[in-house]
């Protein structure tokens, strides 16, 4: 499978006794060895209000990044496109391809600011064409059943974080139109509704890879078809409806002058260790770091495994997190390797996204350095 390249997705986690400084230069020095561990691409999530993860402004790491490493491709997953204007975002991935051309992937996202009825919205997505069954696909692939996210409409910090994020009175913009006025300003054919022109520079030109992520075949899926973009399926945030989002893009793809065919890379958790036990151990604070999130508490520090035996858990809890923790791919490398094999043949994936957090920065990258040595020989 070394046919099919892999990326790291880093949401900068910050780990129960450390700091976010601490986050920060682990993650400079991952994306150092991912580059020469022979990863294609690092990106950065982008989050807020959340202890325990220090990703707040993909286009800052990156800038940091981008000095640290020479060859690797750099890009958000995503910028949060529903505080922010389409300029701000081209004049800062601007600023960024100037100093380093050729090397960025501008990836867009929707949900970080946006009302709660809009971020819960979008068209029903078609019927994802790999059948499942019984919660797996025919090749083996684990879908888990629908998670709800209603109960964090109106959640006090959810309302907090909008608050903060938006001016006074502001509206988002149709995410639609926002991807194509981002289109436009890099393209230097933007114009107004009254026909005045308008030039960022840097901006305008600028060498990125645009992309879009989602979690469903809806809003998402189709602007990404419709402009004739590479697409990112979030399987790591959404298992269940990954294969709609699939399906959902591939059926809206119109070719551009970018890409003549649909190009789709896919996320996923990923634990690895030199054995399934190890692994196993290095993973038990994933759940209550789910848990954390889905409450509405927002990230918490990462646990050790210590830690995270010692929280109180109930059968809600484990509901609230099922979803993520079955999906999550623990083990070996070559069981792993395995995981990732079925979720590329189950979506046809051209590219796999990897998202590894553990307590430890070194474990973390040993992860990712055992896997890319068992990708490499497949």
């Amino acid at each position: 499978m070394s046919g099919i390249p892999l990326g790291v997705l880093d949401l900068v986690p910050v780990a129960s006794g450390s700091t976010a400084v601490d986050a920060l230069r682990g993650s400079i020095d991952l994306a150092r060895q991912a580059e020469r561990f022979g990863y294609a691409r690092y990106w950065f999530a982008e989050h807020h209000l959340n202890p325990g993860v220090a990703g707040t402004s993909p286009a800052v790491l990156l800038a940091l990044t981008a000095s640290a490493t020479s060859t690797i491709r750099l890009g958000s997953g995503a910028v949060q496109l529903g505080h922010r204007t389409a300029l701000s975002t081209v004049e800062e991935f601007g600023l960024i391809d100037a100093l380093h051309p050729g090397r960025l992937d501008l990836g867009l996202g929707r949900s970080a600011g946006r009302p709660p009825a809009a971020a819960a919205g979008g068209e029903p997505a078609p019927p994802p064409s790999t059948p499942v069954v019984d919660g797996y696909t025919r090749g083996g692939l684990r879908i888990p059943d629908r998670f709800s996210f209603a109960h964090l409409l109106g959640h006090p910090r959810v309302l907090l974080q909008q608050k903060l994020l938006n001016l006074p009175g502001a509206r988002p913009q149709d995410y639609a139109e926002q991807v194509d006025d981002v289109l436009a300003l890099l393209r230097g054919e933007y114009r107004s509704p009254e026909g005045v022109e308008a030039h960022p520079v840097p901006g305008e030109g600028a060498d990125v890879q645009v992309w879009i992520l989602g979690s469903s075949g809806g809003v998402s899926a189709e602007a990404a078809g419709r402009g004739g973009l590479r697409f990112a399926a979030n399987y790591h945030v959404s298992p269940a409806s990954v294969l709609e989002a699939a399906d959902g893009y591939r059926a809206a793809f119109k070719p551009s002058a970018e890409l003549d065919r649909p190009y789709l890379t896919v996320s996923a958790d990923v634990v690895v260790a030199e054995d399934d036990e190890t692994a196993r151990e290095l993973a038990t604070g994933y759940a209550p770091w789910v848990r954390s999130i889905r409450s509405g508490q927002g990230a918490i520090p990462y646990p050790t495994p210590a830690e995270a035996r010692s929280l109180p858990w109930t059968d809600a809890d484990r509901a609230l997190v099922a979803d993520r923790v079955e999906t999550q791919f623990v083990g070996s490398a070559r069981t792993v390797a395995d995981h990732l094999e079925r979720l590329q043949e189950a979506t046809g994936a051209d590219e796999l996204l990897i998202t590894t957090i553990t307590h430890s920065h070194e474990d973390r990258v040993r992860s990712y350095r055992l896997l890319a040595q068992e990708w490499q020989r497949r």
